[in-house]
């Protein structure tokens, strides 16, 4: 299963036959306003377990009578505190029918999205121990926010995680949770070498090390379904919770010459190396992959979301003359009028509407704007332009060249459903662009537990 920033999917996977035999998704509709108005980014964990189960329930009984393993992934970075009771079962006949969080156990599930911590905040923290930085939005870095701002709430809980390792811990019914090398490299002040926290950095400066999860290697067992739950046997193994990244990427990933772009909510390109290596490029990052390798990464916070707000806006506009259209016609016109638009133009768009990890302050802007470039269809095929070119920015296709890629593999509905953003990966990379059947991070999740 993949728990998502705005759905839950949940898919059977048969090895033998490599193919999927049954899957669900859901919306979890779970964001709530924050405190820190537009700078806060909040989900509600119970709305997010109840997707869970409504996907699960909806399989097929027969199927899920035959599963063997069970494999998380979800959205990266963010964090939720609890404490002991922050889950229930809801049985009938002495049968689980399912699993539910407990609101006043906990709070609310901070994600990758939060932009609470301001530069000047990261920048009075000590360096981590670790390749990787801490943004806004990491874990540990909202973590110290509160140790800041709210150290009462912090002192209120005894467990953190993320919001997948939250599901691993209700299904195994775990006393403390468990945490892949993967989703803890995404909090920061993690060492991917020697696969621990930063502890003496961190008691440095008095944070509550004890929240902190126990953290062990991709792949590893992290226990097992304490009942039968919709039919899957009692005692069937649970994989410690993954990256949706790196699932997307495992299930896509046909060789090692190959590339993998994946556009949903956000953005990332993609390879495999073995080994943290200096590319020559400060925008780029090596996340924990699978048996000891990492994964290249450009990722952009400005993706399919960016793409969402200008249909957004559109509909909005044109609700205001009175006259609703549905989000599915605004698109097909987008996709129609970008595809017949001019093919070079002056209007230049910077799409950081959401900033980016490397530039926290930077806006979204547009220049060159003059009559011959405001038609819609221009406009949109120099947004869709603007969110490949802010890619290729932070990882140039030389570092492609270099590493022998020989094609990028699109992944992500982001991408699949838009032909004007498919034109302009191959324009800015110089490489074919190649769909294959695999790019579902709930089916990599399943892979990733087999393997």
């Amino acid at each position: 299963m993949d728990i998502g920033t705005t759905s839950v999917k949940v898919c059977v996977y048969d090895p033998k036959t490599r193919e999927i035999v049954a899957k669900q998704s859901k919306d979890t509709a779970a964001n709530i306003p924050s405190d820190q108005g537009i700078e806060g980014n909040k989900q509600d964990v119970p709305k997010i377990v109840s997707a869970v189960h409504y996907c699960v329930s909806r399989l097929p009984r027969d199927v899920l009578r035959h599963v063997t393993r069970i494999g998380v992934c979800g959205q990266m970075h963010g964090v939720l505190l609890w404490n002991n009771g922050a889950w229930e079962k809801v049985e009938k006949d002495g049968i689980v029918m399912r699993y539910e969080a407990t609101r006043e156990k906990m709070c609310a599930l901070y994600t990758w999205q939060d932009t609470r911590c301001k530069p000047e905040f990261l920048e009075s923290l000590p360096k981590p121990d670790s390749h990787l930085n801490c943004c806004s939005g990491y874990g540990c870095a909202t973590l110290l926010w509160m140790l800041h701002n709210k150290p009462e709430k912090l002192k209120s809980f005894t467990y953190s995680s993320t919001v997948q390792d939250f599901v691993v811990a209700i299904l195994c019914d775990l006393k403390n949770p468990v945490m892949s090398d993967q989703n803890a490299a995404s909090w920061g002040y993690f060492n991917t070498e020697k696969n621990e926290w930063n502890h003496d950095i961190l008691n440095s400066i008095n944070f509550p090390t004890n929240l902190l999860p126990k953290v062990v290697k991709s792949g590893v067992i992290a226990g097992v379904l304490s009942e039968s739950w919709n039919g899957i046997p009692e005692g069937t193994p649970v994989g410690a919770a993954l990256g949706d990244l790196q699932c997307s990427i495992i299930a896509t990933l046909e060789n090692r010459e190959d590339a993998v772009l994946n556009i949903s909510t956000s953005a990332q390109l993609a390879f495999v190396v073995n080994s943290i290596q200096d590319v020559g490029c400060k925008t780029v990052e090596h996340l924990p992959y699978f048996n000891n390798t990492y994964l290249l990464v450009a990722a952009s916070l400005n993706g399919g979301n960016v793409l969402a707000t200008f249909v957004k806006m559109l509909q909005q506009w044109m609700l205001e003359f009175g006259f609703p259209i549905p989000q599915s016609k605004v698109w097909e016109k987008l996709i129609a009028l970008g595809l017949e638009a001019p093919t070079t133009s002056a209007m230049k768009i910077c799409p950081h509407l959401l900033g980016e990890r490397h530039a926290p302050a930077s806006k979204a802007a547009v220049e060159n704007i003059d009559l011959s470039n405001i038609q819609l269809g221009c406009v949109f095929k120099s947004l869709c332009d603007s969110i490949i070119d802010n890619l290729h920015i932070m990882m140039p296709k030389r570092i492609l060249q270099n590493a022998h890629i020989k094609r990028i593999v699109g992944n992500g509905s982001g991408l699949s459903r838009n032909a004007v953003l498919q034109r302009a990966v191959e324009h800015f990379y110089s490489l074919p662009l190649e769909f294959t059947s695999g790019g579902d991070a709930a089916k990599g999740a399943a892979i990733a537990v087999l393997e």
